[in-house]
């Protein structure tokens, strides 16, 4: 339900912006910025253990004959000519 009222709402806006012919006037500019220091944080985490392994199912798969259209000669057709 989510989804479709997030696409009901930027679908027209999406539309919208398409249509549009946008020009720009005037350069930007990032502020100056002094970065000093600082310290990463840290984390204990403590995670779930997962035991990951194989499973194996037999599957019947169904013997299929395919008979080939042959052309005038006899000789079947293979659709690489």
């Amino acid at each position: 339900m989510k989804k479709l009222i997030i696409s009901a709402v930027f679908a027209p806006l999406a539309v919208s912006l398409a249509a549009c012919d946008v020009d720009q006037t005037k350069e930007g500019e990032l502020p100056a910025v002094e970065v000093k220091g600082g310290e990463l944080p840290e984390f204990d985490v403590e995670t779930a253990e997962v035991d990951v392994g194989t499973k194996t199912t037999e599957v019947e798969v169904p013997d299929v004959d395919v008979k080939m259209p042959s052309d005038a000669e006899g000789a079947p057709v293979t659709g690489d000519e």
